[in-house]
């Protein structure tokens, strides 16, 4: 609990960066692409996981293409506050409600309790100002779309990892797949002048980007570990609390709106937590 709740964390961060940039899709391109150049040694040092989890990955790199699209246009559109919970806090409900078809897994009454408190949690802090959230459409859209994407690769990753026999591998392996087709898809689209463009970019943002790279990898590996070992639709949801970090540091750092519906709904997001952790 407490590997996956550091895993959160870390995954508000990386998203805290991308959201500070000028550029988001190019700044979501260019931590991924980092992110497999780290992982590049790594994977050579820990090997392939089982053939058996590979369809898994070639699933996952397809799902992750359309995450970092909605990714970048939620957040070309609207404020982290709103749409990085929305992204966030419905998956683990999307996952919760197909687990036992999927993964032949049950959450209790009590996990259930923790699962929907968490989505209503996050529900009052992202929409913490609905007349002004109805306002950003496309982010709105962008951001429930993502919620789908989520619930989707938090499957597949999930069975993936499972069938890995050792997940370290599976989410190396991963990453450095993952680090090339969105980056080539931002560059075709800019053109042969907006690829220059890109390459000032990536001199001056690098440093952070690789952190943020870093980062996604550890809170990745974290979430897959823990779905080896607990249920998926518990650790999905335990997750999402990076929504709590994500505020923090929206509200910090980018001077984004707190008030009070959002301290009331990350009250309600600890209380879902306590209650999945007794589930």
């Amino acid at each position: 609990m407490l590997a996956v709740l550091f895993g959160a964390l870390l995954h508000a961060g990386w998203n805290a960066l991308v959201k500070s940039a000028g550029d988001k899709p190019l700044d979501t391109a260019l931590v991924h692409f980092c992110g497999a150049i780290v992982a590049l040694p790594l994977a050579i040092w820990a090997g392939p996981p089982s053939a058996e989890s590979w369809p898994y990955i070639a699933a996952s790199l397809l799902i992750h293409i359309g995450y970092y699209i909605a990714l970048a246009g939620a957040y070309q559109h609207g404020e982290l506050g709103m749409t990085y919970p929305i992204m966030r806090g419905f998956a683990p409900l999307l996952v919760a409600l197909g687990s036992t078809a999927i993964v032949g897994e049950t959450p209790s009454p009590a996990a259930w309790l923790g699962i929907v408190g968490i989505t209503l949690g996050v529900a009052l802090v992202g929409l913490a100002h609905p007349g002004q959230a109805l306002h950003h459409r496309k982010a709105l859209a962008f951001a429930f779309a993502n919620a789908a994407i989520i619930a989707c690769y938090t499957f597949v990753d999930g069975l993936g990892a499972r069938k890995s026999g050792d997940v370290l591998s599976y989410v190396l392996l991963l990453f450095v797949l993952d680090g090339l087709p969105y980056p080539l898809l931002v560059a075709w689209q800019r053109g042969r002048a907006g690829r220059q463009d890109m390459l000032r970019y990536a001199r001056m943002r690098w440093p952070l980007a690789t952190l943020g790279g870093i980062a996604s990898i550890g809170s990745y590996s974290i979430a897959l570990w823990a779905m080896t070992r607990a249920p998926v639709a518990s650790v999905a949801a335990l997750r999402e609390t990076s929504v709590l970090f994500a505020t923090v540091l929206a509200t910090v750092m980018l001077k984004e709106k707190f008030g009070l519906q959002r301290a009331i709904g990350a009250v309600v997001i600890v209380a879902g937590v306590m209650a999945l952790r007794v589930g």
